[in-house]
């Protein structure tokens, strides 16, 4: 196979034209449009649907980019490193976070990052959905409690727990009156199941808002509208300045954030410094780390 043919034909799968993938690469369209059917006669496939106004890969197209793409790029950055005698980070850096750690902590990391590596363009995305991270084209993906994956390498930088708060004006119920409370849009729950001294119980809940975020759900509690199911590193500051009560603990597995990058790749250079970067900034990984990192 003609591994030069191969990288055209990435090039102009990423930027989705050859027309783009020319501008960006400062080659000629023809060349790059005679390389791609030289490789497709050399496989005996199209990997190019033409005729539209837009670029479409067939099946064996994108399977192709999505085995090779990645592969290629650390060749690349392999290469540009060894020539350049060392290992310094540098390139486009694609990371995707979930909502919370992203709207509490993730702006000053990147910032730290940006400062520490200029080399390195970051581009972070939130979402809490499980993201294709070949197809979408992610170095680094961060996920709470995420599902195994035999194509991904994970690493735990955090862990939190669950606890359940409340204003300090809001009655905690008895065993038989249920509790008006803050939840999550996507929960549907009528209880929670929770620990404490006298062991597991259970404090029935009435969900009167129901919130996509929660700091949403955390600002509702402080403003005594009913008790909510939080982050203990969310609830912490509070819970120390006297705004918020500890009513129990959650009974529940530990929340824990990972670092996950597929396992067929080399860590590229900058991969691995913004894996140490976590690691500086939580060297402990607990709740009250992620919660003083928030407030300093």
């Amino acid at each position: 196979m003609d591994l030069l043919a191969l990288a055209d034909f990435t090039l102009v799968a990423r930027y989705g034209g050859f027309g783009r993938a020319a501008r960006a690469s400062g080659r000629p369209k023809a060349t790059l449009s005679r390389r791609v059917a030289e490789l497709e006669a050399s496989l005996d496939i199209r990997l190019i649907e033409r005729g539209g106004r837009a670029l479409k890969l067939t099946e064996e197209g994108r399977a192709l980019f999505e085995r090779t793409g990645a592969l290629l790029t650390e060749l690349d950055e392999t290469v540009g490193a060894i020539a350049s005698g060392g290992q310094t980070p540098r390139g486009r850096l694609r990371i995707s976070a979930p909502l919370l750690f992203s709207q509490t902590a993730m702006g000053k990391l990147a910032a730290s990052f940006a400062l520490r590596y200029p080399e390195v363009r970051l581009d972070v995305t939130t979402d809490d959905r499980t993201v294709d991270m070949v197809e979408e084209g992610y170095d680094l993906v961060i996920r709470v409690n995420p599902a195994p994956d035999d194509s991904l390498i994970g690493r735990i930088f955090l862990r939190d727990r669950m606890v359940v708060v409340a204003h300090p004006a809001l009655a905690r119920p008895d065993d038989a009156t249920s509790v008006r409370a803050i939840v999550r849009s996507s929960d549907q729950i009528t209880s929670w199941a929770v620990t404490g001294p006298a062991g597991p119980a259970r404090i029935s809940v009435e969900p009167i808002l129901r919130l996509t975020s929660l700091i949403m759900v955390r600002d509702a509690v402080r403003a005594g509208v009913g008790a909510a199911c939080l982050p203990l590193s969310l609830a912490s500051h509070d819970l120390a300045a006297g705004r918020l009560v500890h009513w129990a603990d959650v009974d529940a597995p530990p929340v824990a954030l990972w670092t996950l990058y597929p396992s067929r790749r080399l860590l590229s250079p900058r991969v691995s410094a913004f894996l140490d970067h976590l690691k500086d900034a939580f060297p402990t990984g607990t709740s009250a780390e992620l919660a003083a990192y928030v407030e300093g």
